[in-house]
């Protein structure tokens, strides 16, 4: 029998540890299915794991990993960053995964998961978690890994969770990750994920890299889901050729709704990648819109990409728009929205959100901003409690910082109110807040008055090669 077919053989339903297991926050999910799936499933949780602050990939011994006791036959060196493992006869699982950030797992003595580290930033006056809106390290993922492994193969392995049957755990997985990997066969995550999938603009990542760690294949959402990138990480860490088919990589030509989302830019009409990637392969031109590199980062694709102007759009040809401001929809134009604009807000104690929220609304209507690009939203440390600055913040942006009088103050270019320093203790708060957000000298949109609600929107400065 083959280590995958060992590896589902005779199971039935999900185990009870799965359903209650702690995925935290937790993007990318491993299967394993054989005692040599799960040595490698480790050895890639710590890849992953060290991918996020930048790190060189530590090897098993450095983490602590004893892999000895999985039979792990024909196992290879594979580079530099991830030396081969060193095997011997056993396949009884027992691995010592400390340092490999998976569910469950804790810091020796305490209930602090390994790795679970908050990107909270207490420097400048901020009391709130995330100032760094797209990972505190430029163009890195925030990776956070569980490990999932046969019943027989989990049990005695800390923070590897058991599951029975491989159908079942993914049928309850594949929506709660944005990525999935697979050890084994390519069959095998087929006829597990073929179930479940919807449509390329909503399905998560799949990627199969088999037990000899030779292929790293990109099965599903390659683009749109980042399947390409992960194939691709899963070859560095290991050494293994990335296998991607999708019709623009194969060419050597730019997909533009993977740059999107590798650059963590919303999106919207989705379905105009097909029109757009026909005409590229076809060596038609592409109509752009991306007047600050935000997305191509000056990449014409040898010149098929045509900078237009808006009033020059061809509003029934193929195009790409990316920009912070409205527009561009039309059939056949695929629209990046650059995560760019800062918003800063201030209001009146018991405000509630559909309010700020309307004002908001008129604001960005009235100034052409596109909502898809709002990045955070700064106010006053006064207001974390307030239940509805609270709520409006969480459905504008992904992260919101609340800053202390003291870092509000030190903003020389904000205007000043006595009235709003007689309240919160600094002159000003939503102009201040939008600049520290940013990082910018100056606002797009100066501080807009309702009878309750103030606003200001500054942009950030755009970063080539990174994430805008």
């Amino acid at each position: 029998m083959s280590a995958e077919a060992d590896g589902q053989a005779g199971v039935t339903g999900i185990a009870a540890d799965t359903a209650t297991a702690a995925t935290g926050t937790a993007t990318t999910a491993i299967y394993a299915l054989s005692a040599q799936g799960l040595a490698l499933a480790l050895r890639l949780a710590a890849g992953l794991e060290a991918h996020v602050s930048g790190a060189a990939v530590p090897d098993t011994e450095a983490l602590g990993v004893d892999v000895s006791k999985y039979n792990t036959p024909g196992a290879r060196s594979s580079g530099a960053d991830m030396p081969g493992t060193s095997v011997s006869q056993g396949s009884a699982p027992g691995a010592d995964v400390r340092g490999i950030a998976v569910p469950g797992a804790k810091a020796p003595g305490t209930d602090v998961p390994i790795f679970d580290t908050p990107n909270a930033d207490v420097s400048e006056g901020k009391v709130s978690a995330a100032a760094a809106l797209e990972g505190s390290t430029p163009g890195a993922d925030v990776f956070r890994v569980a490990v999932y492994a046969p019943q027989r193969l989990a049990a005695g392995t800390p923070g590897v969770v058991a599951f029975a049957s491989l159908g079942a755990l993914v049928a309850e997985t594949f929506a709660r990750y944005p990525r999935h990997v697979f050890v084994g066969a390519t069959g095998i995550a087929v006829r597990a994920i073929a179930p479940l999938l919807a449509h390329k603009t909503k399905d998560p990542a799949v990627a199969v890299i088999d037990l000899a760690a030779r292929f790293a294949v990109s099965l599903v959402s390659g683009h749109a889901g980042g399947a390409n990138r992960l194939a691709r990480e899963l070859a560095r860490l290991t050494g293994a050729t990335a296998v991607i088919t999708t019709g623009t990589d194969a060419a050597g030509l730019p997909g533009v709704d993977e740059l999107a989302a590798a650059k963590g830019m919303a999106v919207a009409n989705a379905s105009a990648v097909k029109a757009v990637s026909a005409a590229l392969l076809e060596g038609r031109a592409v109509q752009l819109y991306d007047p600050e590199g935000r997305l191509l980062d000056g990449d014409d694709a040898g010149g098929l990409f045509i900078p237009t102007r808006p009033e020059d759009w061809d509003p029934h040809a193929p195009g790409v728009w990316c920009h912070w401001r409205g527009g561009g929809e039309h059939p056949q134009t695929f629209r990046a929205y650059p995560r760019v604009l800062c918003l800063g807000l201030g209001c009146r104690k018991g405000v509630e959100a559909r309010e700020i929220l309307a004002h908001v609304e008129r604001v960005f209507a009235r100034q052409g901003l596109a909502r898809q690009s709002v990045a955070a939203v700064g106010t006053a440390s006064i207001k974390q409690n307030d239940p509805g600055i609270c709520a409006a913040a969480a459905a504008l942006g992904p992260d919101v910082v609340f800053y202390e009088p003291e870092a509000l103050a030190r903003v020389e270019a904000a205007g000043q109110s006595e009235t709003v320093k007689r309240r919160t203790g600094t002159g000003s708060v939503c102009e201040a807040a939008a600049l520290l957000l940013s990082g910018a000298a100056e606002l797009v949109v100066a501080k807009v008055k309702s009878t309750s609600v103030t606003c200001a929107v500054a942009l950030k400065p755009a970063q080539r090669g990174g994430q805008n």
